[in-house]
């Protein structure tokens, strides 16, 4: 899908951070806002990863593979169906988005962006979610930040949800935050 100035519509948007980081609250109110649907990638990890993260054990890459994935054939389900979707997804490291965005122009990534201290606590007031807090110091060992090269965005997340949102949109050259308007 393109746009009145040519630019391309993204089909997807993946909203990616640390646990904490907002990635659900965020990708929540982008998709109300763009009038797409949501996906949170949690969804997506198979019940032996949850059960590891619960125990307050990191995973591995390998681990991540059959759950990236997953998310991955998602996207490519929900573009190749001429659908839009924004989805949550930590995707830490850059050989993680590749998979995920697999060459596509079409897919677009927010990051969203804050202090260590800030986001820890946050994850001291979280309650029943199974990512344990004690496990961000590895999700920051592990965060690789994503690059221009990506076509990504980074949001800075000390701010309000309307805030952030509408800093997201902005950064995404979306003309209005109103459901169904194209990229400026």
């Amino acid at each position: 899908m393109v746009s009145d100035n040519g630019r391309e519509m993204p089909c997807v948007l993946i909203v990616m951070g640390v646990s904490g980081s907002g990635k659900s609250t965020i990708g929540e109110q982008l998709a109300a806002r763009l009038g797409w649907r949501y996906e949170d990638g949690d969804t997506f990890h198979p019940p032996a990863n949850v059960k590891k993260m619960k125990a307050g054990h990191p995973l591995t890459d390998e681990d991540r593979w059959p759950w990236l994935r997953a998310i991955a054939d998602e996207i490519e389900r929900v573009c190749t169906a001429g659908q839009h979707a924004v989805i949550a997804c930590s995707a830490l490291k850059r050989v993680y988005r590749d998979l995920l965005v697999n060459g596509r122009r079409d897919v677009r990534i927010i990051f969203l962006d804050g202090t260590k201290d800030l986001i820890a606590g946050r994850l001291a007031q979280r309650k029943g979610h199974f990512m344990p807090a004690g496990l961000l110091d590895s999700q920051f060992k592990t965060l690789e930040p994503p690059e221009a090269s990506e076509n990504a965005k980074s949001v800075s997340i000390d701010a309000s949800i309307d805030a952030i949102v509408a800093a997201a949109l902005h950064q995404l050259g979306f003309s209005d935050s109103k459901p169904g308007k194209d990229l400026a």
